[in-house]
């Protein structure tokens, strides 16, 4: 039990490894945020491109309203 408590005593005082945690995080946050942007981008896009091709239609064909 005594090695056990050092173990974890000496794992929870060690922090090299934190640093590579910290940026795996921060990565994490940065791709979440990518991802969000590129998702609205992307809908912004598609309503542009729908409302273009729409009015496009209606210029060739005016009576298809």
């Amino acid at each position: 039990m005594q090695r056990i408590r050092r173990f974890v005593a000496a794992l929870a005082g060690d922090q090299r490894g934190l640093t590579t945690v910290e940026y795996a995080i921060i990565l994490c946050v940065i791709v979440s945020v990518a991802v969000g942007i590129w998702d609205t981008f992307g809908e912004n896009t598609r309503k542009a491109l729908k409302t273009s091709t729409e009015d496009i239609g209606k210029a060739y064909d005016p009576g298809a309203e």
